[in-house]
């Protein structure tokens, strides 16, 4: 393993458009959407400025650990890395994931393989789906939608990685708005909730279930047949199931979405689960610098500690416009 080689790795973030949980509970479709606001890891030499220096508890040195049960080249501390980010933090982005599938992509690289051939991405995301599962007990849809990029449509399973149903590129023409809250989220706490409402039987998560599957149903032939304004009321569904059903809104969450809707016409929907993060919505790339002007305006006075954030789609990665495809459906 060579440090002075300067590997470089950015991975996108991505957006739940409808079907939070759904892809770990299984019987039910999620759609996401990989978002361009990347992690990016490098393995730098030792001492570099800004990079982090192996630590026992953190995830650099764990995914270290983890890749030298798997690959012979892995051994002794982990590389020193630089990392930095665009999408908030806590946010229901996946930037977590992305950091993790990151480091797994730079440390697979930077220690190679006996025979000198390249990890399959197919092995670097299971292994990263299988580190994080470990400590969260979540679903892969986070893995596979910062993977593969575009917009995904997958069907869920209640262990393993999901199957990616369907994939497409967002339209070219339409642009994405990010609204962090400013409030961080917990999906550890929402998870052993859900799980526990799933080992009783919950009437409740079996409704919601039902719901969001028909509204990622509704939100992928809007994405089909490229109608953001179809889009825009099935995320508004999904958005309802998550916040009638399981309780994942908040009164702030709710008051932005009111505020953009007025402001700006704006549907937004809550992108992941745990009481916080961020809200997501879809306009025409035309209107998107007046639409974040708009918002950035009226967020201003009551709301100092959200913003606004005008994103694109990230297109799918090489492999999957080559055919090395992660988690997808033979069917």
């Amino acid at each position: 393993m060579n440090e002075e080689q300067g590997i470089r790795v950015a991975v996108p973030c991505r957006a739940c458009l409808s079907g939070e949980d759904l892809d770990w509970l299984g019987g039910g479709r999620s759609v996401s959407l990989a978002l361009d606001l990347p992690t990016t890891v490098e393995v730098v030499p030792a001492g570099t400025p800004g990079a982090r220096p192996p630590a026992e508890d953190g995830w650099p040195e764990q995914v270290w650990t983890f890749l030298g049960e798997r690959l012979p080249g892995v051994h002794g501390p982990a590389p020193a890395v630089r990392v930095s980010s665009e999408a908030p933090s806590a946010s229901g982005l996946s930037s977590s994931t992305a950091l993790i599938v990151a480091l797994f992509r730079a440390f697979a690289r930077s220690a190679g393989t006996p025979d000198g051939v390249p990890v399959p991405d197919a092995s670097v995301v299971q292994w990263a789906y299988e580190f994080e599962f470990a400590r969260f007990n979540g679903g892969g849809m986070d893995h596979l939608a910062v993977a593969e990029g575009g917009a995904l449509l997958i069907d869920g399973r209640e262990s393993g990685l999901p199957l990616v149903r369907e994939r497409l590129e967002l339209p070219e023409d339409w642009g994405v708005v990010v609204v962090d809250s400013g409030t961080r989220k917990n999906t550890a706490d929402h998870i052993r909730t859900v799980r526990a409402q799933l080992a009783a039987g919950d009437p409740a998560l079996a409704a919601y279930r039902a719901e969001a599957d028909r509204a990622s149903e509704a939100a992928w032939a809007a994405l089909r047949g490229h109608d953001h304004e179809a889009l825009g009321a099935a995320m508004s569904r999904a958005h309802a199931a998550m916040r009638d059903f399981q309780g994942m809104s908040t009164p702030l969450l709710e008051e932005l979405r009111a505020l953009a809707l007025h402001a700006a016409g704006l549907p937004l929907k809550l992108s992941g689960a745990g009481g916080g993060g961020s809200l997501v919505g879809v306009c025409p790339s035309a209107e998107l610098p007046g639409v974040v002007a708009r918002l950035a305006d009226a967020l201003r006075g009551p709301f100092p500690g959200a913003r606004v954030i005008p994103a694109r789609a990230a297109p799918g990665s090489r492999s999957a416009r080559t055919g090395e495809r992660v988690g997808v459906s033979a069917d």
